[in-house]
């Protein structure tokens, strides 16, 4: 026996079997994007810069190879009445004890830069905790004082570092503002690169002893002055508590 179909009821069967298969591979791809959301673990991140309303900003200088022109950037922070930070490898702090407790003694911030300057990402737990630690003893014993602020090495970091840095009670800090004075620019354009890019709130990444860091710095410091721009300490631009961070790297101060 034959039976006889009509056409528009082939063409509706067809089109509802498709809507099925469509319907049933949709749902099947929200099960697969679901399901790497929630595997995939949220970055975690250091502070880039604050998100403020004041005209201030933090200059800071890492300091891990070279110290012979950081008495003379002291005298220039005096002489311009500004205030910086400085991140210090602990080798740094053995070869240069006195000069560590002038950087206090003249009102800087001291920040933790790691014992060796390795890729700490590269590292287990134990030994980024270690890396972190003994530079944190160092500066306790030297000067009294813990530090508070981390900047990783090459500005590399992860998840484990920053969670590390969470469990010691302290807050890693990166940059918004890059100057290069460490590729060797003149310091015009290291000047010139930093002011055309600073705002409130801006983190400023400098080296202590890079080539022209003396013939910038007088140039970076009159310029922000002249943007009414005050140049603090870390601890006086960064909030420790009741703060998120966006992604960006913004600190946002919660109130």
């Amino acid at each position: 026996m034959f039976v006889v179909v009509k056409k528009r009821q082939v063409v509706l069967a067809a089109v509802l079997c498709l809507l099925v298969i469509a319907g049933a591979l949709t749902a099947a791809l929200l099960r697969v994007n679901t399901t790497d959301v929630a595997a995939k673990p949220k970055k975690l991140l250091p502070v880039y810069s604050v998100r403020t309303e004041e005209n201030k900003v933090a200059l800071t200088f890492d300091a891990a190879w070279g110290s012979d022109k950081t008495e003379k950037i002291l005298d220039l922070l005096d002489r311009y009445d500004a205030k910086a930070t400085f991140f210090l490898v602990g080798f740094w702090i053995e070869k240069n004890p006195e000069l560590t407790k002038e950087i206090l003694a003249r009102g800087h911030c001291i920040g933790n830069h790691s014992q060796d300057h390795p890729h700490l990402p590269t590292l287990g737990k134990e030994k980024i905790e270690e890396q972190i630690e003994s530079v944190n003893v160092s500066l306790k014993n030297l000067t009294g004082q813990r530090p508070l602020f981390f900047r990783p090495p090459f500005g590399d970091y992860d998840n484990a570092l920053i969670s590390v840095l969470k469990e010691k009670g302290m807050i890693g800090i990166q940059w918004d503002v890059d100057s290069l004075d460490w590729k060797g620019l003149g310091g015009k354009d290291i000047a010139e690169r930093v002011l055309s890019r600073v705002r409130k709130g801006s983190i400023i990444l400098c080296h202590n002893n890079s080539d022209h860091i003396l013939d910038a710095l007088p140039l970076i410091l009159l310029g922000l002055k002249n943007k009414g721009l005050a140049t603090v300490t870390m601890d006086e631009l960064v909030a420790t508590e009741n703060y998120t961070i966006d992604n960006n790297g913004t600190q946002i101060k919660l109130t």
